[in-house]
């Protein structure tokens, strides 16, 4: 019998999709490698590799069978997807063209040497759009923006979704919500077309237009719309929460509740960005890779507190994610913060800190970046994470991010429906 590895239930699937990889028709206990690749859009080559043995039927099910060594070892059915890593350093991968999938190749070798006689290979072809979902450029009045539309008339729960100081229209996280059954509006506000990379201040005018674009659409529940962000997109996702009407559920992704970095205009008056010291930047190593994590100052200190976000005063269920291995600033103390801020004042809020995750809390299967060139900064930045947690964490973040906003988002009757 001829050696054959297989993707199952399909080698088509959604980015986010797990699946079980098999290997049949080997002797008994033989020793091979499995290696993964995947090349990026910017011709950039991603890999991991596993030593496995055989069991006695001459099977490998990468569900139960455990990895003996590599990129990875003992019992991961997904291992080969988040360590994917890149063969240059501080490479992240991220996804540009969300309608193209990304085509990860499994290969079988001889033994544990990826030198050695390939017995099988395959391809898992792994999308960002599911099928009938539509992508809509957006470019009215002042909005830089992609909506996502799933398949059918809906009513479905409307999310906007905005990533971090690294700016740009990122797409690939609102594609797979969108490809889950949410209308997703991907918001740019930093470093694309003709918005500035770093604004003498942000206009939160222009975030309540997008509230009210997304509003309109035909396909939208209408009782309240959703905004969850990363980063600086997190503390921007709390000030929407707290100053504009018709934001019922908000979740924060390593972030703080305080206004960072940029001012924030609001309703007449400005939120200053929250104090810190750059001569507290670490540089790490010899490839002078940036540790940013003490630059901030601590929220808990009431010199700061003029550039807290009063999130005490929205009305919106809130959903607080952390890391504790976030090297790019403190988000675990940021969100514990304000999470005791709420508390005290009655609120029942979901928050959730995951013990070797790093910064960049993403979909899942997208394999951790430790470190990476920053867009705005031009330098090396540490995120921190260590691999087996944070794929654990973005596993569970993920679903805990969807099920969040269908209970506060849709009616009873539609989330027994979805779920």
């Amino acid at each position: 019998m001829a050696v054959s590895v297989k993707v199952l239930p399909s080698p088509k699937c959604l980015f986010d999709d797990p699946i079980q990889i098999k290997v049949e028709g080997l002797s008994p206990l033989q020793e091979v490698t499995l290696r993964a690749s995947l090349t990026d859009e910017n011709g950039e080559l991603f890999q991991s590799f596993a030593y496995y043995r055989a069991e006695s039927n001459g099977e490998l099910d990468l569900t139960c069978s455990s990895a003996l060594a590599g990129s990875y070892s003992g019992v991961e059915p997904m291992g080969l997807l988040w360590s994917l890593e890149s063969e240059t350093p501080f490479k992240r991968l991220a996804k540009k063209n969300v309608l193209t999938p990304f085509y990860v190749h499994v290969e079988v070798f001889e033994g544990h040497d990826i030198t050695s006689q390939l017995l099988d290979k395959c391809i898992n072809e792994r999308k960002f759009l599911g099928e009938g979902v539509k992508r809509i450029p957006v470019r009215e009045g002042r909005l830089k923006a992609t909506l996502f539309l799933p398949p059918g008339s809906g009513p479905f729960p409307g999310l906007i979704d905005l990533y971090g100081t690294g700016g740009g229209l990122v797409e690939y996280r609102a594609s797979l919500l969108a490809s889950r059954g949410f209308v997703t509006l991907a918001l740019a506000y930093l470093a694309f077309e003709d918005i500035p990379a770093l604004p003498d201040i942000l206009e939160l005018d222009y975030f309540g237009e997008a509230v009210e674009f997304l509003r309109k659409q035909q396909q939208v529940k209408g009782t309240g719309i959703g905004v969850l962000g990363l980063s600086k997109g997190a503390d921007l996702a709390l000030s929407l929460a707290t100053f504009l009407p018709g934001i019922q559920a908000a979740v924060s992704i390593s972030g703080c509740g305080v206004n960072s970095f940029i001012p924030l205009h609001v309703n007449g008056f400005t939120i200053p960005p929250h104090p810190g010291d750059f001569g507290r930047i670490k540089t790490v190593g010899e490839s002078g890779m940036i540790d940013y994590s003490e630059v901030l100052d601590d929220p808990r200190d009431p010199a700061t507190w003029a550039c807290r976000i009063p999130v005490e005063k929205s009305p919106a269920k809130l959903l607080f994610l952390s890391a504790q291995d976030d090297r790019n600033w403190k988000s675990e103390l940021y969100c514990r913060e304000v999470v005791h801020r709420l508390r005290q004042c009655g609120r029942d809020v979901e928050f959730y800190c995951y013990p070797g995750a790093g910064h960049l809390l993403e979909p899942p299967y997208l394999p951790l970046c430790q470190a990476s060139i920053h867009k705005l900064l031009g330098a090396c930045m540490l995120w921190g994470g260590q691999w087996r947690e944070h794929a654990r964490a973005q596993e569970d973040a993920w679903h805990r991010i969807q099920v969040f906003f269908r209970q506060h988002l849709l009616d009873s009757d539609a989330v027994k429906s979805n779920l």
